[in-house]
């Protein structure tokens, strides 16, 4: 069995277990890491800091693979050992979330652990325990008495700032955010986080091909060894 051990860019929850309700979210740099760990809910969600963007693994041999501070953090977060053997037996969470920023680089960010996942740890993605999170781009709040309003996308945004102007006048404030970090908790919790508001896709093999096919050439060779 794989042997799991602490990271330090790993904030751990409270349960474990595929079937525990426990979820690992994978953001954006340590300021997203701690807006993200202080809104969570500690018994059943964890998260794991990237910093910059992660190797792209879809060809990587499995020395390089095993090499990579991230993707060894991941796989050892998550109690698998990756390659062409990756069975469930030791995982740790029910489910794997990417939550990125919703700007070109997370969108490739999300690109590219998909590529991973789909590669190197194949189960997780055919058991459909991979999901992508929508986090928002703003929120308009048409002031007391109205709940702040999620934005997730630019279009959206504009659609909400134009109907808050015919109900209210001048009489709302629209915010847009730079990053997860400058998203308020209750925000970030309501939209992000607490499953049942949440906007999340699970994300299946054909996505990931999309993904190869967008970023990775045409296709990739089966790891002959997994990483040690």
């Amino acid at each position: 069995m794989h042997r799991w051990t602490p990271t330090p860019r790993l904030t751990d929850c409270l349960l474990h277990g595929p079937d525990s309700g426990a979820e690992l979210f994978v953001v954006e740099g340590d300021s997203a890491a701690a807006a993200v760990a202080a809104a969570r809910d500690p018994l059943r969600q964890a998260v794991l800091a990237l910093q910059g963007k992660p190797l792209n693994s879809l060809r990587a041999p499995a020395a390089r693979v095993a090499a990579d501070p991230f993707l060894r953090a991941l796989a050892e977060a998550l109690g698998l050992q990756p390659g062409p053997g990756c069975t469930l037996a030791g995982l740790r969470y029910e489910r794997l979330l990417l939550l990125h920023d919703p700007d070109a680089d997370g969108i490739h960010i999300g690109a590219l652990l998909l590529m991973h996942v789909h590669r190197w740890l194949r189960p997780l993605l055919d058991a459909g325990r991979l999901e992508r999170v929508l986090a928002p781009v703003g929120q308009v709040h048409a002031g007391l008495g109205h709940p702040a309003a999620p934005a997730f996308s630019d279009a959206h945004f504009r659609a909400l700032c134009d109907r808050a102007r015919a109900l209210h006048g001048a009489a709302f404030v629209a915010v847009r955010y730079r990053g997860l970090a400058a998203i308020g908790r209750p925000m970030l919790r309501h939209a992000c986080l607490e499953p049942a508001t949440r906007l999340t896709t699970v994300l299946h093999a054909d996505d990931a091909r999309h993904a190869i096919r967008l970023l990775g050439g045409q296709g990739a060779p089966a790891p002959a060894t997994a990483p040690a």
